[in-house]
């Protein structure tokens, strides 16, 4: 699904940006050796981090979408069990205990018996307690609160509680992600307090903008249109954060969150544009880091037509137009146009890190003349000369949305629009704010959009943005052949076969062309010299949040963009 906070680079590439990307390489070269370890590292506790990112719509966990909301209820809520940095989603392996101390699986493998820790409390001090673990699931797996993530429940057949401390997973069918399906989709949520909430309002109750969770820290406040402040909880039983407040300060844009974090109003920033490389240089207080994602970006193509979803798209809802597409951009050199050697290829409906064999199946060729003659055999001819072709009255026409705040998609959409205007296409660019652009998605009022998507581990998340029932298929996508081969390869135990099976997924997606796979980006973030970090982790940067520190040598006690409260030095 699209991000809230698009991925940013440049829109031209010269020289100051050639130079920046060797300045770029040698950084995050030296990142990797282990530039996180420059500050002394004592242990002690204390001071404030500021992150600027847009405001989230809501903290209440099933409805939270992209990472403004995501890294804030991360920090604020827990799952049962954290999955390790491998990342691995085959059995229970790579999981920690959470919430619950400790699990035990039934003899048919159909059953997960998960028993709470003890000393588990949420914020207002209640006990967690297994009848929080029900309530949770039914709320993620209710209609009527449209959970982005309920399609990577649908094996869970129904979660009991057996006493108070422990709760029962009952499964419909064995696979690998059983026990991924039941910890990683899944905050749990308080019942004593949402309980008696009607479920078509829980998403809309006070919960959802001062939520009461269990994590390491805990909610402060929230001034709209300004900022959101989170406080170390000093009593939780998995031990205090380190830090003793996070302020997420909102921006409007990449632009506005840049030019806070080289004013020093801002200590982190999840990416950086290309053409501030060479400004970081010379900011002696601030470094980069690597910042691992798993996100990759496309030209979806919407197979419904958009004042009538029971129909096909008069241009899209034939296959061999999407290929034709497909085959007349030149993805390589629009990579390099655009992003240089920050960009690569994007081969499909997965990040390259995540599929397991990118030889084994075959993208369609960069042929214009051949996507000449596919329109040709779909009937769709220039008739009348005019460099557009027609079919029964209607232009070959269609628009592409993108957001206005991401230079690197605006940038892909005009190149887009030469690519395409050669082959007889009218693709008209259209920027959208956020707002306007989040509003059209889940509604499918638009032709195609250029958007990305933060994969989950383990590619358990085909099921929610490519498989035919996937909540965030907001394309419309529909392929038995595809969703056969996934669920397969999701199924089975024999890692060569899901290998396999992968492979003919993708390959079925490139052919089919639900989209223009166009490319991964690779985003540094930035970060205050002050700061000392973990490794941050693909599945998100903020996953490890309560283990960040202020280096005690560092700290500052002043006022920064009028933000000062109780809770330590910065």
């Amino acid at each position: 699904m699209l991000s809230a906070f698009p991925l940013r680079s440049c829109s031209s590439i010269g020289r100051r940006l050639h130079a920046g990307v060797a300045w770029l390489t040698f950084a995050l070269i030296t990142a990797c050796a282990g530039g996180d370890k420059a500050a002394p590292d004592s242990g002690d506790t204390g001071g404030t981090l500021v992150v600027v990112l847009p405001e989230p719509s809501t903290l209440f966990p099933p409805q939270v979408v992209g990472t403004q909301g995501g890294a804030i209820i991360s920090t604020l809520f827990d799952r049962l069990a954290d999955i390790g940095r491998g990342l691995s989603t085959f059995g229970d392996t790579d999981f920690a205990p959470r919430l619950a101390s400790r699990w035990s699986w039934a003899a048919d493998s159909l059953s997960i018996a998960f028993t709470l820790d003890s000393a588990a409390r949420w914020h207002d001090g209640a006990p967690v307690r297994a009848a929080d673990v029900a309530y949770t699931f039914g709320v993620y797996t209710n209609d009527v609160v449209g959970s982005t993530v309920a399609s990577l429940l649908s094996n869970i057949d129904s979660v009991s509680v057996r006493d108070e401390r422990t709760a029962v997973f009952w499964f419909k069918r064995r696979t690998p992600q059983q026990f991924y399906d039941a910890t990683y989709p899944m905050y749990i949520l308080p019942s004593h307090l949402l309980g008696g909430i009607p479920m078509d309002s829980v998403g809309r109750s006070a919960f959802a903008r001062s939520p009461v969770g269990t994590g390491r820290f805990r909610f402060a406040r929230w001034d709209a249109g300004a900022r959101i402040e989170i406080m170390a909880d000093t009593a939780n039983a998995r031990g205090r954060a380190k830090l003793d407040r996070v302020i997420w300060s909102f921006v409007p844009d990449m632009g506005a969150a840049t030019v806070r974090l080289f004013g020093g109003d801002a200590d982190f920033l999840e990416a950086v544009r290309p053409e501030n490389l060479a400004q970081l240089e010379q900011a002696p207080s601030l470094r980069m880091v690597v910042n691992p994602s798993f996100t990759y970006n496309y030209l979806a193509l919407n197979q419904r037509d958009p004042a009538d979803s029971t129909k096909p798209h008069p241009v899209f809802g034939d296959s061999l137009v999407r290929r034709a597409l497909s085959m007349a951009v030149d993805r390589e050199r629009l990579v390099r146009n655009v992003l240089d050697t920050l960009g690569v290829v994007s081969l499909g409906p997965a990040p390259r890190t995540l599929m397991p064999d990118t030889a084994a199946f075959k993208q369609l060729p960069y042929d214009p003349n051949a996507a000449k003659a596919l329109l040709d055999s779909a009937g769709w001819r220039d008739s009348n000369n005019d460099g557009v072709r027609e079919k029964n009255g209607r232009e070959l026409a269609f628009e592409m949305i993108a957001p206005n705040s991401s230079p690197t998609r605006s940038r892909f959409v005009v190149l887009l629009q030469e690519q395409y205007r050669t082959i007889g296409v009218k693709a008209s660019p259209l920027l959208l704010d956020i707002n306007t652009l989040q509003e059209r998605l889940p509604q499918k009022r638009f032709d195609s959009y250029l958007g990305g998507n933060s994969a989950n581990p383990g590619l358990v998340g085909i099921r929610q943005s490519w498989m035919s029932n996937g909540e965030d298929n907001d394309l419309k996508y529909r392929s038995p052949v595809f969703d056969a081969y996934a669920d397969s390869a999701l199924s089975t135990f024999d890692l060569a076969k899901s290998r396999v099976y992968w492979a003919r997924a993708f390959q079925q997606a490139v052919n089919d062309a639900p989209a223009i796979w166009l490319f991964e980006q690779r985003t540094p973030a930035v970060l205050h010299r002050r700061v000392i970090i973990p490794p941050l982790r693909a599945d998100g940067w903020y996953y490890n949040l309560a283990d960040w520190r202020i280096d005690p040598a560092q700290r500052i006690d002043r006022d920064k963009i009028g933000l000062s409260a109780p809770g330590g030095a910065r």
